[in-house]
């Protein structure tokens, strides 16, 4: 079978009640020591805990007016649940169609309940999605067109222009900035006048989060295997059909136990429950909501990062921020 791939101190504290708690032929004596000692090693994990909780909370955090925040729409949005947490994707069917049609099918299904990540690489990404485990499955449907690219409409997609780079479409230069919460390549507004189309070609960009299917050597052979990215690898981009973006969880992504199925003494994790978030009860929903990129909100928590790192951060540094509404 052909392998789709891509190619390119409380402890302390624990630990000696447990021994004071076995140590009951102890003298007085002792147990005054015991006790004192006690009592230091509590203090000074109580100075522990203050200490973290001051780091914590000196940490600087991005706020912005509720007009900042939109909420994604539940019938586009994957919850992929997993033993250390739950990844919340947003899809883009304005983008890729045929491939956020086929994985909102297969969520709907239980196609992915329980399905392992069989191929996790430490600083490049979770793949999974094959009923097999080992790389050579797919769903029983048909394998589906590549949608490396897509033509954006100005009007009804804006993008807020972060940056640039050498497009991989044409060889110019072309814009960056986040489509909703996806980071893409662009032609600039400005020559929209220049197509027939009256669209602008652009392209998704492979970086942490983002979410993209597997295939094998031919194009148009992805099917149900994809990946989520734990890093940025730009030399994905417009090779494979990008169709979601995290946008909550992006603790969880690097979490996913590195290894591959086959390799002595790996045990993958898996997806325990993929559903679409529309499917869940409302009062069972995760009411996330992430920073707009349509209005100068993007601009505000650009400006923002800039001072926190002294520097402007290219685009697959920017990392949206969301938060659960109260």
């Amino acid at each position: 079978m052909i392998r789709k791939t891509i190619l390119a101190l409380m402890c302390s504290v624990a630990m000696f009640q447990s021994a004071c708690a076995q140590d009951k032929g102890a003298v007085p004596e002792k147990l005054d020591a015991q006790a004192q000692a006690h009592e230091q090693v509590k203090e000074v994990a109580q100075q522990a805990v203050e200490t973290v909780t001051e780091t914590v909370e000196a940490i600087p955090v991005f706020t912005a007016p509720d007009s900042a925040w939109r909420a994604p729409d539940p019938e586009n949005t994957l919850y992929i649940d997993t033993v250390h947490g739950r990844i919340v994707v947003e899809l883009y069917p304005e983008i890729a169609p045929g491939h956020v049609a086929r994985i909102k099918k297969l969520a709907k299904e239980g196609f992915y309940n329980g399905v392992v990540f069989h191929r996790v690489i430490d600083g490049f990404m979770n793949q999974t999605g094959d009923p097999k485990g080992d790389g050579t499955g797919d769903s029983p449907y048909e394998d589906l067109k590549a949608e490396f690219a897509f033509s954006r409409d100005a009007k009804s997609m804006p993008v807020q222009i972060m940056g640039d780079l050498k497009s991989k479409l044409n060889g110019a230069n072309a814009m960056t900035g986040f489509y909703k919460a996806l980071p893409v390549a662009t032609v600039s507004d400005d020559t929209l006048f220049m197509t027939k189309k009256g669209a602008i070609n652009s392209y998704g960009l492979h970086c942490k989060g983002v979410a993209s299917m597997a295939r094998t050597q031919i194009p148009d052979s992805a099917n149900s295997q994809f990946f989520l990215m734990r890093s940025e690898y730009r030399s994905l981009d417009a090779e494979y059909t990008i169709w979601g973006a995290t946008v909550h969880g992006h603790d969880v992504l690097t979490k996913i136990k590195i290894g591959v199925v086959g390799e002595p003494n790996f045990t993958p994790d898996q997806m325990v429950k993929v559903q679409i978030a529309a499917d869940v009860p409302a009062g069972e929903r995760l009411p996330v909501e992430v920073l707009r990129t349509d209005t100068k909100d993007i601009y505000d928590y650009s400006n923002w990062l800039k001072k926190q790192n002294g520097k402007r951060s290219k685009i697959c540094d920017v990392k949206l921020p969301s938060r659960l509404k109260k």
